[in-house]
């Protein structure tokens, strides 16, 4: 209708708009609204005016056309303004979950690599232990996870992102700070350790390292690395600890790396989901983001 200018050629029952200008500001020059009405009328097979000498007015029909034509043209301005409002864009949205090591040490730097290829997306964390952010992976309260442990349930689908190493940390005054000669796992399970909780995919793996010796009382029990750090720093023991929780504190010497028996032990930091193997949309990004910053 846009294109035969209505309802400007028809308005209503007083005929023929007169135009005084062309140009969009000015409406549909007369010649030109003539064309249009007669290309209308030929279309829709009957008469849209009354033609006399005096000039012309629109037909029952005309009115009519002129009507819908106006209630189209309305619609059509209101989805344009709504279009352009970004109300039709819809921000999409992502629940993810990572164990405390991967939300301090790399999942913020995926995440502003997703927000650069997705712009309007928005991100909910849950940070955790391995353990609490497998359950929320498996209860269906996360659509992604990152853990830290080699135990996966075998109902979650798993993708392998990156690898990380265990860490036996003390600080610069520590008696082990000088220490040359690798600690025998007898010797470090006999130690009283500073470690973080039950759960947490760093424990684990020291689990796993010193299975079948006995195992001293913990010196400090702590639920996030940076108090690991701060423990071990101020002398309250050796530390179980993630190389990517303490590699800034190694670097600057605040903290030292002690030799033992099985150093290099692997610690895998997979991606966790539910539903169908094959990853898509928002949370396939960022798995591939995650993989590919390793």
């Amino acid at each position: 209708m846009a294109r035969f200018g209505c309802p400007g050629t028809l308005r209503g029952r007083g005929g023929f708009r007169q135009p005084r200008r062309r140009g969009p500001e000015g409406g549909m020059a007369q010649p030109n609204a003539s064309r249009a009405v007669a290309l209308l009328e030929s279309r829709l097979k009957t008469s849209l005016l009354h033609r006399t000498r005096r000039g012309s007015a629109p037909t029952e029909v005309g009115v009519q056309l002129a009507e819908q034509a106006r209630i189209l043209l309305d619609a059509a301005q209101r989805f344009s303004a709504w279009e352009q409002s970004g109300v039709g864009r819809q921000v999409e949205e992502l629940r993810v979950g990572a164990s405390m090591t991967i939300a301090e040490t790399l999942l913020p730097a995926w995440l502003s690599r997703l927000r650069t290829l997705v712009p309007r997306v928005r991100v909910d964390v849950k940070v955790g232990n391995s353990e609490e952010i497998l359950q929320q992976v498996q209860q269906g309260a996360l659509q992604l996870g990152f853990v830290e442990t080699p135990h996966l349930p075998q109902q979650l689908n798993t993708l392998l992102v990156q690898q990380d190493a265990l860490r036996i940390v003390v600080g610069p005054h520590h008696p082990w700070a000088e220490r040359s000669t690798p600690v025998s796992l007898a010797e470090l399970a006999a130690t009283p350790l500073v470690l973080r909780e039950s759960g947490s995919g760093t424990r684990e793996a020291l689990t796993e390292l010193l299975a079948g010796w006995p195992l001293a009382e913990p010196a400090q029990v702590l639920s996030s690395n940076s108090a690991v750090r701060v423990a071990a720093a101020s002398g309250a023991g050796p530390a179980a600890s993630s190389e990517l929780a303490v590699h800034a504190q190694l670097a600057s010497g605040e903290l030292l790396s002690v030799p033992f028996q099985g150093q290099g032990v692997a610690r895998p930091l997979s991606a966790v989901w539910g539903g169908p193997r094959r990853l898509n949309g928002l949370a396939a990004q960022l798995g591939d983001i995650a993989r590919a910053q390793s």
